[in-house]
């Protein structure tokens, strides 16, 4: 377990340390988590959700933590300034794993004016929940599994994040953009604590998202992740999203990193009854991810519609890893991720939907298409149904295959280069994830940015692409 150990004796030494930089609703489940870490540790890719990435691999380095909350000099306002036309989001910041609350939040509408309604809160998770202790101990912990060894270890180390609170009934306009930047600590600024003298070329975040929509409420959010050192980055993040009785989110998630940079990401939906939920991720330049996401429709005529586009190449790892849950009857789920994969980049889809006794009337289609551009690009998809009802309309499927011949030929004897055909067939075939996007501007700006990527003008981010 020496990929596990360090962390274990970070924990033990550091615990103190950890508690006084965070809030009690935070620190009143550390220690549970710390022990279901210590039981299981990493998950070894003998598991059936990890079998396609080595995760005791990816942790073995010895990473910093800014345990500390030592200030990291950087003033996003100045460095992100987001000028899309009509993209008209409210902008905020999360600097590796705090929220940035030293300027308020920057409507990007050209017209300006209030950003959010009257009682919806956007900011910080560890500040907020020192001053509504109650509220958030209510929701905080209570999706995340700590059976799983990445949440147990986010969740023992995690000391800030973000809160989006939308109160019942209340519809937020305005989409919702946040912008999570890996920056390391200035040169002369350990990232363990002030004892520690040598600098550390790596960094570890652990990063906490809470999305609570109450009855009616409606949102649409973008989460975009952006590295902003040419540094090895080590990325945890836990999502919990609780969408209340006829309540909508539309949830996004657009990363532009590095090749340095590793992304550890799970994502926990619970929907309720005839709410619904729009959830995307858009993997545009990235060096490991591996995204999770669990939904439990746990209230009738719920739905959801899940959907991936991956564009990878070098040697780029994109790992999705799906469940989704039909708890009651009378429930939609529908999901398509896409991949294209060059030289000697690697994919992985494996998506399952469960439904249970009783789930009668159970609607499902899964759908996973993947086309690898070169011999050396590796894709494995596993789609999966388990069914424990008699009465549902259930469907699942998956591709792999390479560009249409016929089609490049067709294209070649009108005058089209084979770099261009091979671009414009790409784009068609990504294209189809990104019109179901209902958040039109960025649906605008990604066909933009995809065919950027495909012409390889997106090697490296600088900065957040939507706003160049």
């Amino acid at each position: 377990m020496h990929s596990e150990q360090q962390y274990i004796d970070l924990y033990k030494q550091a615990r103190q340390m950890i508690n006084s930089h965070s809030a009690g609703p935070m620190n009143a489940v550390r220690d549970a988590a710390f022990e279901a870490f210590c039981r299981q540790g990493f998950p070894s890719q003998k598991v059936e959700r990890y079998k396609y990435t080595d995760l005791q691999q990816l942790f073995a380095p010895d990473y910093g933590l800014n345990l500390n909350r030592l200030q990291i000099p950087v003033n996003p306002y100045e460095a992100f300034r987001c000028d899309v036309p009509n993209l008209s989001t409210s902008l905020y910041f999360v600097v590796n794993d705090s929220f940035h609350s030293k300027a308020s939040p920057i409507p990007t509408s050209p017209k300006g004016g209030a950003a959010l309604p009257e009682g919806v809160v956007v900011g910080s998770l560890c500040e907020y929940a020192a001053s509504h202790p109650e509220f958030v101990a209510n929701y905080y912990a209570r999706l995340a599994k700590t059976d799983d060894g990445v949440t147990a270890l986010n969740t023992m180390l995690a000391q800030d994040g973000l809160l989006v609170y939308v109160p019942k009934g209340i519809v937020v306009q305005r989409a919702i953009q946040v912008i999570n930047i890996l920056k390391s600590p200035a040169p002369s600024r350990p990232p363990r604590g002030e004892e520690q003298a040598e600098t550390g070329l790596s960094l570890m975040v652990n990063r906490r998202v809470l999305i609570i929509l109450e009855e009616g409420a409606e949102l649409k959010m973008l989460f975009c992740d952006h590295a902003a050192d040419d540094c090895d980055f080590l990325a945890t993040q836990v999502t919990e999203a609780f969408v209340g009785e006829n309540a909508s989110l539309d949830l996004y998630c657009l990363e532009e990193t590095h090749n340095k940079s590793v992304r550890v990401s799970n994502v926990y939906i619970n929907q309720q009854a005839n709410s619904r939920v729009n959830h995307n991720v858009i993997t545009l330049h990235n060096g490991i991810t591996r995204n999770r996401l669990d939904l439990d429709l746990c209230g009738e005529g719920a739905e959801c519609y899940c959907s991936g586009c991956v564009i990878a190449d070098k040697q780029q790892h994109v790992d999705n890893n799906t469940l989704i849950t039909h708890h009651v009857p009378h429930c939609t789920s529908n999901e398509l991720y896409k991949y294209v994969l060059d030289e000697q980049a690697v994919g992985a889809f494996a998506g399952k939907v469960l439904v249970e006794h009783g789930a009668q009337q159970t609607a499902s289609q899964m759908t996973n298409q993947n086309l690898t551009a070169t011999p050396e690009a590796r894709m494995y998809t596993q789609p999966m149904l388990e069914i424990y009802a008699d009465d549902v309309k259930c469907a699942h499927g998956s591709t792999v295959g390479q560009l249409n011949d016929d089609a490049l030929f067709y294209m070649r004897q009108r005058g089209i280069s084979l770099a261009e055909a091979k671009l414009l067939l790409q784009n068609a075939f990504i294209n189809e994830v990104i019109d179901h996007m209902q958040l039109a501007p960025l649906r605008d700006r990604l066909h933009y940015l995809v065919e950027k990527r495909f012409r390889g003008e997106l090697n490296k981010c600088a900065g957040c692409q939507l706003c160049k």
